[in-house]
């Protein structure tokens, strides 16, 4: 997926999904078919979104 797209899956700023990119939280690789995109793996984006939702729910602590 785009980073844009896990943008608006994870519910965040562009600024928070690059902070994530720098961080190595997320994972991204240029588009093979368009170099001024960079892709992320859906995997990765599912699993944050599921981790950020048990620490909101109070799961984790």
């Amino acid at each position: 997926m785009t980073v844009t797209e896990a943008q608006h899956a994870l519910g965040v700023s562009k600024a928070k999904i690059a902070r994530l990119i720098a961080e190595g939280t997320l994972h991204a690789e240029p588009d093979p078919l368009d170099k001024r995109f960079k892709l992320v793996s859906r995997a990765e984006v599912e699993a944050l979104k599921a981790r950020s939702q048990r620490v909101e729910g109070g799961a984790e602590h």
